[in-house]
């Protein structure tokens, strides 16, 4: 919230000075709790370690004791007490029927008041009107969301009024470099399929 409000004042014309007493949130030794440790979960906790975050993870399979050491990551076996833990909640599991809607009032609710959700994996993860009203009644400090349901949102969409919430159009991998890599996956992958090979990157492994 801090750098996109920030940008707006800096770039105003009815910027005459600026504030000495507006602060944000500091993310260094906060608490990160992922969502969803597949292996764009896990690369996020590789950079939260750089901030020297403290790492919790919920999954339905638990990482390996390795793994988990390598980013000092800690596994929560029940969602809640990640939610009641974390001062950034990161979603980045796929859109299942076990995962829609995952996020809802409860949820939201179990999060702390300082807390930010942020979710980069479907928009429909997150219950919208839960997360609405959550917002609204500062239930949960912010949200930084890179997907939603729909996309784009209606322009009369609740989400688009409210101060505490930063939207990006589903652009996590918007960079000329992701998009080659992503190609040249799905042809390996193609490739694989026409000899007979294991698919290297395959949705749901046998």
């Amino acid at each position: 919230m801090c750098l996109h409000a920030g940008c707006q004042i800096a770039v105003s014309p009815d910027t005459k000075y600026f504030a000495v007493d507006w602060l944000g949130v500091e993310v260094t030794r906060a608490t990160l709790g992922i969502i969803g440790m597949g292996s764009i979960g896990y690369k996020v906790a590789q950079r939260a370690r750089a901030f020297n975050m403290r790492i919790l993870y919920h999954n339905r399979n638990r990482r390996r004791k390795e793994e988990e050491e390598a980013v000092g990551a800690h596994y929560c076996a029940k969602m809640e007490d990640l939610l009641q833990q974390s001062d950034f909640v990161m979603l980045v599991v796929n859109l299942t029927p076990e995962t829609h809607k995952l996020i809802g009032k409860k949820e939201l609710g179990l999060m702390k008041p300082t807390a930010t959700l942020i979710n980069i994996s479907r928009g429909a993860v997150i219950d919208q009107d839960a997360l609405v009203e959550a917002l609204q009644k500062k239930v949960i400090r912010a949200a930084a969301l890179d997907v939603t349901h729909p996309e784009p949102l209606p322009r009369d969409h609740p989400l688009l009024t409210l101060n505490n919430v930063i939207i990006t159009p589903h652009i996590g991998t918007a960079t000329v470099q992701a998009i080659h890599m992503m190609a040249e996956e799905a042809i390996a992958n193609i490739l694989a399929v026409l000899s007979g090979q294991p698919i290297p990157s395959e949705v749901f492994p046998k």
